[in-house]
């Protein structure tokens, strides 16, 4: 049976709380059956109030959200099949863990012997098969997150939301727990809606990442084009980290073109964002594509002075000034021929056109 990949549709959506500043703006989304699909985005940016308007908690000011091809926005939260993970678990305190996982079961009226069931798988899902009975006081936070993770799920939900459920983890159990729900999700199949701003764990997590900012979705893309190939320079600056050079457009030709930057030096990039002689644009690179000692061949090749080394165990992460950027970032791995990288050393760099995007000012 082929998945339905209009399984939640938001239809020319906005959302205003005070009648004039729209937080979301003509929003237009399909997620399929299936999807683990994450809203990225700084605070502000309206993807909590998407999530929140999925859930039933607030309301489109225009538009609609369709779940199955069913409208949705007039029936309440808990009509909706829908589970929630908050960030601060939103667990029963006076409940033992069999009770939190209970009560979603018990309020759909599910036989007492198929609540036991569903509990119990549940709980082996998440690893806490042992712990039905303690109360949430005795857990740690990453076991109370599983069990928010189980109860959201107890009742098979056609559609799961995820607010920010790991903001309040550790760094080290926090990428675990990604890894788990990451599995789960895998191994059962069902919807995930995601909110983070943490772009490594949307990276991580998810098979495609909805970027917002000011109210709207910048680019929709599967995790690796989202990082290889952001649209415009709000997405190069906010995944990962980036080198940026400002400059205008000299030349363009056979999918390169030439930019005179701030400095007067020229170099060639990929013309993503930019149509006609006299623009201007931002350049974006990414730090792993910058080589030190480049191939003759390779188009771009400058020489920079290293400001400013720091060694990260993997990779060693250089800072160099170069073609007046003094924040141009390298990450040299960390192999057994490591050259030697001193501060103060003057060192050729070179990169390929291909990787440099020549993308929309800001």
């Amino acid at each position: 049976m082929s998945k339905n990949e209009q399984f939640v549709r938001f239809d020319k959506v906005d959302k205003s709380y005070d009648g004039k500043v729209l937080v979301v703006k003509d929003l237009n989304l399909d997620i399929a059956e299936g999807e683990f699909i994450t809203m990225l985005g700084p605070s502000g940016s309206g993807k909590t109030t998407c999530l929140m308007m999925l859930a039933g908690f607030e309301t489109p000011t225009n538009g609609e959200i369709f779940l199955e091809t069913n409208p949705i926005s007039n029936i309440p939260p808990h009509k909706r099949g829908i589970g929630m993970v908050f960030q601060n678990y939103a667990l029963f305190p006076h409940m033992t863990v069999y009770e939190n996982l209970a009560f979603p079961l018990k309020v759909r009226k599910i036989p007492k012997d198929e609540i036991d069931k569903k509990i119990d798988k549940a709980l082996a899902m998440v690893s806490l098969s042992e712990f039905g009975q303690r109360m949430p006081a005795q857990l740690s936070g990453g076991q109370q997150q599983r069990v928010a993770v189980a109860r959201a799920l107890v009742f098979d939900p056609k559609v799961v939301l995820m607010d920010e459920p790991l903001g309040a983890l550790d760094k080290n159990l926090r990428e675990s727990m990604q890894y788990e729900i990451k599995h789960i999700h895998e191994s059962i199949g069902v919807t995930v809606v995601y909110v983070t701003h943490d772009q490594g764990e949307a990276l991580t997590m998810s098979n495609r990442i909805a970027v917002f900012n000011d109210g709207k979705v910048q680019q929709l893309s599967s995790p690796d084009k989202l990082y290889e190939e952001p649209v415009n320079s709000f997405v190069a600056e906010f995944i990962g980290e980036n080198n940026t050079f400002v400059g205008e457009v000299k030349d363009i030709d056979k999918g390169q073109c030439k930019v005179k930057l701030e400095n007067g030096t020229e170099i060639l990039a990929n013309p993503i964002r930019v149509k006609t002689k006299g623009e201007k644009t931002i350049v974006s690179l990414r730090p792993e594509r910058a080589i030190i000692d480049p191939k003759e061949n390779m188009q771009n090749q400058h020489k920079g002075k290293i400001e400013e080394v720091i060694y990260h165990g993997d990779h060693t992460r250089v800072r160099v000034n170069i073609l007046g950027n003094s924040q141009f970032i390298l990450k040299v791995p960390n192999s057994s021929a490591r050259m030697d990288i001193k501060l103060g050393n003057e060192i050729n760099i070179g990169w390929d056109s291909h990787d440099c995007r020549a993308l929309d000012p800001k």
